[in-house]
């Protein structure tokens, strides 16, 4: 992708790395690969809570082939570290998270770290927003670290991001991120196909994820016994700050994968969205968007994005080429069902290629593949992509939510939406403030510029 930290002009990239200088202090310290061709149990430790987190954590476990033990645990809410722990302590003999080594608040993080040494594991799963501030620390102790998508939400936090992906790097360190269908072994074959031209050039690709409400989508008005940062942390999907809305949490899998087939970003999006049926819910989101994405050479990509309860449901993403047809998802992340066609039909006469079922889970080939890296000392550092698969979705965000066309360098330059969360405190001021009935300001397309809200 032509748009880089390399194309900032010195003013802006002394201003984004300044913030991360600390970090930049170790870059030439290369972390000694403390587990190469060894059988030391790999340490992790868990940042993060929430569904997500603990599914993580799982994931590790069942990839078997790097032994590795949980040893610490941090979120900034107390039920939501326990129950993580419920469910996490079936693991068996490799959860050994005791109180000591769990931690609450927003200094949590740092303290779950400082039970790993250099070389272990830490998972960062909280909301996106943080992400920068929780790599940040993690390079500096020597850690090795899987994090979840998206990784960014906004301009300064992408920059941000790259700079300390650069960092990362340079001290050998292992970075994985849960853009799992990159490591789906049927998508992986698919790609290999479609890059040989067993489709020929692709002409369009067309990606779906409509589906009920899920998740923190939507959110009715904040309960007086929560504070404003905790409400809006706790209901992360429903605020663009901390997450970037429902569209990149939920969109950025169908969105990376196309692009993977592709082999290239888009340069461009055009995007319609709104807001339908919502009741008292207080939340950011669209409920339904649909973004145009233009590549280079001219190729599209449709996305069509929905969610409201009774209506149909799809979750696949297709590519279309001037030899035929691939299904590079059918039915949601897993099984991907990875198919090419002759011509444009998906029907049974017309099937040239189906990777064969079952597929391995791409779930827990991803944590193969960073296990393997580490133990092996392989490169393998997946930031740059995250942050550009991350900022392709924000594109789409931002066409949809400001009525205007994105292109890559303009989202890339994008206002920082929460310039302060590494300041934040459960008492102190929110990034987002409601009005006086209790609502927050929404995207009105065409009525803001450039901001989405």
């Amino acid at each position: 992708m032509k748009a880089s930290i390399n194309e900032l002009n010195r003013r802006e990239f002394i201003k984004t790395t300044g913030r991360i200088a600390a970090v930049s202090a170790f870059a030439g310290i290369a972390i000694p690969n403390v587990y190469a061709a060894g059988s030391e149990v790999i340490q992790l430790a868990l940042v993060g809570c929430g569904g997500r987190g603990t599914g993580a954590a799982q994931d590790a476990f069942a990839a078997k082939n790097v032994p590795v033990k949980l040893v610490a645990m941090a979120d900034v809410f107390e039920d939501r570290l326990k129950g993580s722990q419920n469910q996490l302590k079936k693991i068996g003999d490799g959860y050994v998270v005791t109180p000591d080594t769990s931690f609450i608040g927003f200094d949590a993080y740092k303290k779950a770290m400082d039970c790993l040494k250099p070389g272990d594991v830490v998972i960062l799963a909280t909301p996106p927003a943080f992400r920068w501030v929780h790599f940040a620390y993690a390079i500096a102790k020597g850690l090795n670290v899987f994090m979840e998508k998206p990784v960014t939400v906004d301009g300064p936090t992408s920059r941000r991001m790259l700079q300390l992906g650069e960092e990362s790097v340079k001290k050998n360190l292992k970075v994985g991120v849960g853009l799992m269908c990159r490591h789906c072994r049927a998508r992986g074959e698919l790609s290999e196909r479609i890059h040989a031209g067993e489709i020929g050039d692709i002409l369009l690709m067309r990606a779906y994820r409509m589906h009920p409400a899920v998740g923190s989508f939507a959110s009715g008005p904040r309960p007086a016994d929560i504070t404003e940062v905790a409400y809006q942390i706790r209901r992360f999907h429903s605020f663009i700050w901390a997450s970037g809305g429902a569209f990149n949490d939920f969109y950025i899998h169908n969105i990376d994968e196309c692009c993977w087939m592709k082999g290239a970003w888009p340069v461009k999006a055009r995007a319609v969205g709104g807001r339908h049926f919502r009741g008292s819910n207080v939340d950011q989101n669209f409920d339904n968007y649909s973004v145009e994405y233009t590549f280079d050479d001219g190729a599209r990509l449709f996305l069509e994005g929905r969610v409201m309860d009774n209506c149909l449901t799809d979750h696949s993403s297709l590519a279309q080429g001037t030899k035929g047809l691939a299904v590079i998802s059918a039915d949601g992340h897993m099984p991907s069902h990875a198919a090419i066609y002759k011509g444009q039909k998906r029907d049974d006469a017309s099937l040239a290629w189906a990777f064969a079922q079952p597929e391995p889970n791409p779930y827990h080939t991803e944590w193969m593949d960073l296990l393997e890296a580490i133990r092996n000392d392989k490169p393998y550092n997946e930031v740059k992509r995250g942050v550009e698969a991350s900022l392709v979705a924000s594109m789409g965000r931002m066409a949809a939510h400001t009525g205007q066309e994105i292109t890559f360098e303009m989202a890339m330059n994008s206002a920082e939406l929460a310039p302060d969360v590494d300041k934040l405190s459960l008492d102190g001021p929110a990034p987002l403030l409601a009005d006086a009935n209790g609502k927050y300001p929404v995207p009105m397309p065409g009525m803001n510029g450039l901001k989405e809200y």
